[in-house]
This record gives structure tokens, C-alpha cells and sequence, in this order.
């Protein structure tokens, strides 16, 4: 089963929507902070699991789909241990899908919640570690994905980020109302995240180069032909099953972008969320995160991504998105 496509939440979300925070300003040198791109499915979960692994106080995991039993395994041998292991689980779209890891973590000493059902659904997928160090992932701890599932997720132990993950993560685990704090880099939804993005493909002077699972939000395809018109190049990798995203693609590519597009129900799959903005200059900057290009995912979901501009991390999202532009079928 493919993570999300074939379950997109109907339901509108039962909580007064919060009015949009500013853009997230990406910082080039942010001190002490240290990001690490993860590359799915070229690098497999080590580097998740080693994270979880290292927890020596604490755990806190947001994930919008579970099965994974090496996942649960690790989370219910931390909390044996006496770390202190909280874990929130998607009910609205995946509630029978995650009963199992759910039951699993419960029996095992961890304290579950079900997200909060005010809003369509909790698609996040993120892990903080020791209240130091968080994972932002497009992934789903999903192991029939793993092994022909383009994702990314980047480790970060940028302070301001990890402390509005924490605050938020709080807030979540016992439904209070929050507007979640941004950090340094950090886009949310249902609050800020249509303004960041719009803001990073509104301010790109030179290139686009973007992955998508998923694509009906016409402020973002409204955003994306004006780049095109101002003469920035556009180029998407798009997941395109039974050709649901083909209007907007045929919109831009009439525009300009060049478009490659992957349609495979059991072949290789576009799960990652990823723009990567002006790669190669000053003004470089790349978002990666849970969102998609829908309104329902920005607007009514709770979703998590980072903007920020580390040389590394984009260097090897431009050699994924790349690589896979070249295998897909241009559109």
C-alpha cells in the first residue's frame, strides 16, 4: 500500500483555523546547528533507527503511519529502559492501519495518543531524541515502502527548531490549542506553511527543481507559473497514478516546466515533498517536509517541514531529484 494517495481525508477539520504565520527566514550559517539529509530509499533506515537507538532520556515521535515492528521494537525497548517514550498516532485516515503498533506500544510501557481528530488528518512524520535532536521526515515507518519509495528526512539538532517541535508535540499529545512556534526554519500546518512555500517559489530568481506526491493546489500552480514567466526554470518530478495530476501538469508544462512523472502502483514511487530554490547560488533554499501541494495538506492537516539552506542537504536532494527526472517519463 502506497503511503497517503489513495486516502485523501474528505472530512474538514473542527478547529477555528489559525491565521498564517510569517514565512520562515532560512539562516545559511545557523551556528551551531548541524542538518543531515537522509536519502530514501538509496541510504534504508539506519540512520532513523540509530537516532531512535540513541535515546538516553527521551522520545517523542509523531508518525502518520506505523507498522513497522523494528520501529516499535526499539520505542518499547527505550521505554523498558526507563526513557521516557510518547508517541502520536494518526486515527483519522490510519487509525486501522496503526491499532497494531498502537496496542504494541501501549502493552510495551510507552504512552500513546491518538491525534487529535479536530484535524483531517496528523499526516507529521517526525522523531525528537533527548529533547535535542529531531528528525523531519516525508517518510512513514512503512516497511513495505522502503525499498522503491523516493523520500527524504533531515536530522537537526538547530535548537530554536527542536524546542517549537517539543511545544507543539506537547500540545498535540494532549489536544491543547497551540499556534506552533517556527523556530528558525520551520513550516506547519494548518498555520504557515501555504505562505512559506509560496514565499520560496515566489522569491526563486533562478530555478525550481521540486518533487511531489500529490498536486491540486492552485495557489501553488499559480505561484509556479508566474516563476515561469519571469523566466525561472521549473522542473518537477511528480507521482501521477492513473493520471489524477495530469490538469495541472499540462498547465505548466504548456507554460514552460519540464515535467517527468512516475505512475507505478508497485514500482518505484514519489513520496518525497521536497523544493530545493536557486540551487547553486547565494540565495539557495530547500524545503523538505510531510506537506504536500494540496489544500488539504496545507490548510487542514497537521504537517511539519523545514526551509533552510545547508550546502550539503542541498546538494544531495538535487542529485535525487535529478537522478529521478532522468528515469521518469517525461511528461
Amino acid at each position: 500500500m502506497q503511503p497517503n494517495t489513495p486516502r485523501q481525508p474528505g472530512a474538514q477539520a473542527r478547529k477555528q483555523p489559525t491565521p498564517p504565520l510569517p514565512a520562515p527566514t532560512p539562516n545559511p550559517n545557523p551556528g551551531a546547528a548541524t542538518y543531515t539529509l537522509v536519502t530514501e530509499p538509496d541510504q534504508g533506515l539506519a540512520p532513523i533507527y540509530n537516532l531512535l537507538s540513541s535515546a538516553k532520556k527521551s522520545i517523542d515521535m509523531t508518525m502518520y503511519e506505523l507498522s513497522d515492528t523494528q520501529a516499535t521494537t526499539i520505542l518499547t525497548t527505550a521505554a523498558a529502559h526507563g526513557i521516557a517514550v510518547r508517541v502520536i498516532l494518526d486515527q483519522n485516515n490510519e487509525k486501522a492501519n496503526n491499532t497494531s503498533a498502537y496496542n504494541t506500544l501501549t502493552a510495551g510501557k510507552v504512552s500513546v495518543h491518538w491525534a487529535n481528530a479536530a484535524y483531517a488528518c496528523t499526516h507529521q512524520k517526525t522523531i525528537t531524541v533527548d529533547q535535542a535532536t529531531s528528525a523531519i521526515m516525508t517518510l512513514n515507518f512503512t516497511p513495505e515502502a522502503y525499498a522503491t519509495t523516493r523520500d527524504f528526512a533531515v536530522i537537526t539538532n538547530n535548537a530554536a527548531d527542536v524546542a517549537a517541535i517539543e511545544a507543539t508535540f506537547n500540545a498535540d499529545f494532549t489536544n491543547a490549542a497551540i499556534t506552533p512556534p517556527t523556530g528558525q526554519n520551520l513550516v506547519w500546518s494548518p498555520t504557515n506553511s501555504s505562505s512559506a512555500l509560496l514565499a520560496l517559489i515566489s522569491g526563486a530568481g533562478k530555478s525550481l527543481l521540486i518533487s511531489q506526491e500529490e498536486f491540486t493546489d492552485t495557489g501553488i500552480q499559480a505561484a509556479l507559473e508566474a516563476a515561469l514567466k519571469r523566466g525561472v526554470a521549473v522542473t518537477l518530478v511528480q507521482e501521477n497514478l492513473g493520471g489524477k495530476y495530469s490538469p495541472v501538469l499540462n498547465t505548466l508544462k504548456a507554460a514552460g516546466a519540464n515535467i517527468a512523472i512516475f505512475s507505478s502502483r508497485t514500482g518505484y514511487y514519489i513520496h518525497a515533498k521536497a523544493v530545493l530554490a536557486d540551487y547553486g547560488t547565494a540565495r539557495a533554499a530547500l524545503f523538505v517536509g510531510s506537506e504536500n501541494f494540496t489544500t488539504e495538506s496545507l490548510a487542514r492537516n497537521r504537517e511539519l517541514g523545514l526551509i533552510f539552506s545547508d550546502p550539503a542537504s542541498m546538494t544531495g536532494v538535487e542529485a535525487a531529484i535529478t537522478a529521478d527526472y532522468n528515469k521518469g517519463t517525461k511528461f
